[in-house]
């Protein structure tokens, strides 16, 4: 939205639909009182804010004072929050003023844990509706033999499968072999973690029947020591990474900011993107041409091979790629999830009762990683960490390599995390440990919450947050651990700022801090909780600067004021 050029206070309203009506209003002047609730008199009238908010129901996510009235920002900062007539009282003769007729405003969502840059792959079979579908094999290779009989040869073919296929021993390469011989076949698991190729897809991606396996990750093979064309954790995403890789640099640019429009439509305005699915310099190259109008923090993702851990990938790369994308952090995926039974956990899985999961790395390769996480300026170690030994094996080797007082600066994250449970909860306080995208279905939020755990909202690439806070208040897998309304919108917006370092930034509506937020369709702390995932932003705010305004209304003028 362009500002109007003009000497006089612009009020823009915000009806009870999500349209914007602007008007102009008279200047509003006099003696200000500025701070977290404008107390302390000035001398000096400092520069009039340059846009103010009044009216509304701002949940700032600051403890001492949650809720105000009425904020002001000036440049890409909030300079002060408080009631409506105070906020009124630092505006100059060229503030504009957003009157929010009520609603609610939050600081900006930010998405500490997800995976941008997926381009499509060929052609792309759905076989529901569903984020998360589970088709059965006859379904899976009846939708590759049709997609096969009427493209040409050598077009990928990419299902998104669920533990159904996965697990069937039937539903690998040379079945697909016989349904799909001239064309390069990919099943791909919708939580990521296992994946099927068929031979002409593994030549395409120089999976040679000698491949050793990569440090993190294996290559299921038969008796006889075939490759089944199953991928296990790093040797999926390696081949993954060669695969998309081969994306044009426009495709993955399309993408992003298809991402980032979508994003901005839910009130998201950071995201921490676990990047490693596309090559670095590909990566650096998409999101500097992108130039998203969200904050990015692109977490270092290195993907082994069999000679060890690769993390030179990224040494060539500089910290900072753009004016609102930074590198910062290493992931490293530890264990993988209940859904393939591969989390290491204490207890057997059904039906499988000499089988407790795997710890994808030797145990001298994690305690490796831990102590470089120590160094003076190491990069903020993330440890995908699902099953309950996994997470246990960790507490113990970060307990035997420093105290308490060392690891807590670091803020070591946990990826997922849900094993953290009973003894090990107050374990991890001790140590900082934060939790970053926990799954809803078992995480133990209330109780978290109450040892004074930061837990971090995630998408992982299901992207309704409101959705997620729905999750939370609710938790009907986890019955007793749901958390207040006000709890999950701070684990959409402070905690994740805390994760990645950047509470003095972003993540609370606070005097001094980044002026990031979302203005949303509905009231998120009384709406019937159904109605929860129907939540919008009608406003989206970066910086200071609109950058999502559904209505896009023009300012109109209006000569009554």
């Amino acid at each position: 939205m362009t500002r109007p050029q003009t000497s006089r206070t612009v009020v823009a309203h915000l009806p009870a639909r999500d349209h914007l009506r602007i008007t102009r209003a008279a200047a509003v002047c006099a003696s200000l009182l500025i701070g977290p609730s404008l107390v302390g008199a000035q001398r000096t009238k400092p520069p009039a804010p340059t846009l103010v908010l009044t009216g509304g129901k701002i949940f700032t996510a600051d403890s001492a004072r949650p809720w105000a009235e009425a904020l002001a920002i000036r440049g890409d900062r909030i300079v002060a929050v408080g009631t409506t007539a105070d906020v009124r009282r630092l505006a100059g003769r060229a503030t504009r003023e957003i009157a929010l007729a009520g609603r609610v405003v939050i600081p900006g969502i930010n998405d500490a844990h997800d995976h941008l840059g997926s381009v499509p792959v060929g052609v792309e079979v759905l076989t529901s509706a569903s984020p998360t579908p589970d088709p059965s094999t006859a379904q899976v290779l009846d939708s590759v033999r049709s997609v096969a009989a009427r493209t040409s040869a050598s077009t990928w073919i990419k299902v998104t499968i669920g533990p159904q296929v996965l697990s069937d021993t039937a539903a690998r390469r040379a079945t697909l072999d016989r349904v799909a011989a001239g064309h390069p076949v990919l099943l791909w698991t919708w939580w990521g973690h296992g994946a099927v190729l068929n031979t002409a897809g593994m030549r395409a991606l120089g999976i040679a029947e000698a491949v050793a396996d990569p440090l993190g990750g294996w290559y299921e093979r038969d008796a006889v020591g075939r490759l089944t064309g199953r991928l296990d954790e790093y040797a999926e995403w390696g081949a993954l990474r060669r695969l998309y890789s081969t994306a044009s640099e426009r495709a993955l640019v399309a993408d992003l900011r298809a991402y980032a429009d979508s994003a901005l439509r839910v009130g998201v305005t950071s995201v921490q993107d676990m990047a490693g699915l596309v090559s670095p310099a590909l990566t650096v190259r998409a999101f500097r041409a992108a130039n998203l109008p969200i904050r990015v923090r692109l977490v270092r993702w290195s993907i082994p091979d069999a000679s060890g851990r690769n993390e030179a990938e990224w040494d060539t790369v500089a910290a900072r790629v753009g004016p609102r994308v930074v590198i910062s952090g290493r992931k490293w995926v530890l264990d993988a999830t209940p859904i393939e039974q591969n989390a290491l956990r204490r207890r057997a899985y059904p039906g499988r009762p000499e089988w407790y999961g795997r710890l994808n790395f030797p145990l001298d390769t994690v305690r490796a990683m831990l102590r470089e996480a120590l160094r003076p300026g190491a990069a903020q170690l993330h440890l995908h960490v699902v099953g309950d030994s996994s997470a246990a094996l960790v507490l113990n080797l970060m307990e035997a390599l420093a105290p308490d007082s060392a690891w807590r600066p670091h803020r070591v994250r946990f990826e997922h995390g849900n094993g953290i449970t009973g003894l090990q909860v107050a374990r991890a306080l001790r140590l900082g440990i934060v939790i970053a995208q926990p799954r809803m279905e078992s995480a133990p939020l209330k109780t978290w919450q109450e040892a004074g755990l930061p837990v971090a909202y995630g998408s992982d690439m299901l992207r309704n947050p409101f959705y997620y806070v729905m999750g939370a208040v609710t938790k009907p897998a986890a019955p007793g651990q749901a958390v207040s309304r006000a709890a999950a919108i701070t684990m959409l917006t402070r905690w994740p700022a805390y994760a990645e370092f950047a509470e003095r930034e972003k993540g609370t509506l606070t005097p001094g801090m980044l002026a990031d937020l979302a203005v949303l369709s509905q009231n998120v702390f009384t709406v019937p909780l159904p109605m929860l995932p129907a939540t919008r932003s009608v406003l989206t705010i970066v910086g200071g600067r609109i950058v999502y305004d559904p209505g896009q209304s023009p300012i109109r003028t209006s000569d009554q004021y």
